[in-house]
């Protein structure tokens, strides 16, 4: 191991380029390329890497006394991932503020095979995201997938990239393990799953359906829009709506708290939990 590490002595150095002041900018959609940070996301990268997974790692960045505690994630790299070492002085001089994690990696997503939807097995629970602009509701709805067994997530094209790095250090690593596409109208979206099979239910204070009631089917989708707002229109009235049970006088949960509740409810019809 030791043999595999390299020191950087300056911030300037050009082969740490992409981790300068990540505080203040991010490699979301710059070559589909993104910051991992911390441990578990590392482990859930080097899973991720090669075969026929999404995602794969260009170069480790760490704090030199956390090597020994990552070496085991390390040796699941292939050799010729360069991993970079740097005393703290440097490393924080490098990203920009004090990381106390001391663990980053530069990752790639890589193009897609096929269209996921054409990808999904028969029987399949997915959510839909419509408007989230939350980076912390982006990885919290990612990590309630993994939680209840969600086959993928779909994102419209007003949605933010999960990629970024403060959504996918919310959704502990998950969104390099849940399938998901991004792009596209909502309406449009929606009108593919269900020419696909899938129940749509979107998700409204007002919905007619008690979250709790909704009937078991092979394709299922969970369709959430963002706080306040919430879905629009457009998609309310094209498809069958669900409410989650409340207290009075509460406009609605926020979007993470929801989809877990949601998809635990549509999880359990289904038989998956």
């Amino acid at each position: 191991m030791t043999s595999r590490l390299i020191t950087i002595e300056s911030a300037d150095d050009p082969r740490i380029a992409e981790f300068r002041d990540i505080r203040e900018r991010d490699l979301t959609g710059r070559e589909s390329r993104f910051i991992a940070e911390g441990t578990v996301v590392l482990r859930m990268l080097a899973a991720a890497h090669g075969g026929e997974g999404d995602f794969e790692a260009e170069k480790v960045l760490l704090l030199r006394n956390r090597v020994d505690g990552v070496s085991s994630i390390l040796d699941g790299l292939p050799g010729t991932v360069p991993v970079y070492v740097a005393e703290a002085e440097v490393l924080d001089r490098i990203v920009g503020f004090h990381l106390h994690r001391g663990v980053l990696a530069l990752g790639r997503r890589k193009p897609a095979a096929a269209d996921l939807i054409e990808r999904l097995p028969a029987r399949a629970l997915v959510l839909v995201g419509c408007g989230i602009s939350n980076h912390d509701n982006a990885g919290s709805m990612f990590r309630n997938a993994a939680a209840f067994k969600a086959d993928a997530i779909f994102l419209d094209e007003t949605s933010c990239d999960p990629l970024y790095r403060k959504a996918l250090r919310v959704s502990v690593g998950s969104v390099l393990t849940v399938p998901y596409q991004r792009g596209g109208d909502a309406v449009d979206v929606l009108t593919r799953l269900a020419e696909q099979g899938f129940a749509i239910w979107t998700l409204s204070p007002r919905g007619e359906t008690d979250i709790r009631e909704i009937p078991a089917s092979d394709r299922m989708a969970l369709v959430v829009g963002t706080e306040g707002e919430g879905l629009p229109e457009a998609v309310l009235s094209r498809f069958r709506t669900a409410r989650i049970p409340q207290s009075e006088g509460l406009d609605s949960l926020n979007v993470a708290m929801a989809t877990g509740i949601a998809l635990f409810a549509m999880s359990s019809a289904a038989g998956l939990i």
